[in-house]
């Protein structure tokens, strides 16, 4: 089914990150004009918002466009309130050893699966194998090889993120899976939970 304009816009700029409105016209092939006219009608309804910054060099600012929170909240969040309650009743019901039972739990069945389906061996292969296996649990990953060889891992939407911030053992837990799953170093260079707009780990060495 093709996505409607807005909803282009709004996988652009939550994979993309903020964007000029000549940019956004040339990805979806629209003049200008078209582009300011949907851009404008989405700000109205709250699902993004210009936000000036610095040019190049000596020139004037330029007027990029982000997701606001509204947009942001348009990629599914699996019941986030839910997810926070439910934490939050059972650290007081049960005590912080009952929360981490449960995220060790989690992190050794999310292991044993991610072991069962990534077969490569080489390392770039590993980090994109384990880079489609994230997008399928929805957290809209890729991932690419630098100029020195390092790798990179980015997740732009993190469809846990009520627990994550109820509890940063789960960002925890992640990190030291995909460390182990790929058998590398493997560092978080930006968290959305600290107010980036996406996670982004540098991978480096090779598999184990």
């Amino acid at each position: 089914m093709r996505q409607s304009p807005a909803n282009r816009i709004l996988m652009l700029l939550k994979t993309e990150g903020p964007q000029l409105l000549s940019a956004i016209g040339d990805a979806l092939s629209i003049s200008g004009e078209a582009a300011r006219q949907q851009l404008a009608k989405m700000a109205d309804e709250g699902l993004v918002e210009p936000v000036s910054a610095p040019a190049p060099g000596r020139g004037r600012p330029r007027q990029l466009w982000h997701l606001t929170p509204s947009g942001n909240a348009r990629f599914p969040d699996r019941h986030a309130e839910l997810t926070a309650t439910l934490l939050a009743t059972m650290v007081q019901s049960l005590g912080p050893q009952a929360l981490d039972t449960v995220i060790a739990a989690r992190e050794t069945e999310t292991l044993a699966r991610y072991r069962s389906e990534i077969t490569a061996e080489d390392l770039p292969t590993r980090v994109r194998q384990l880079a489609g296996i994230r997008t399928d649990e929805g957290y809209m990953a890729d991932s690419w090889q630098e100029e020195d060889g390092s790798l990179l891992l980015i997740e732009n939407h993190c469809p846990i993120c009520a627990a994550a911030t109820a509890c940063a053992g789960f960002c925890r837990s992640e990190l030291e899976t995909f460390r182990s799953i790929l058998g590398a170093d493997v560092e978080r260079e930006e968290h959305i939970l600290h107010g980036a707009r996406r996670c982004a780990y540098r991978i480096s060495g090779t598999a184990r």
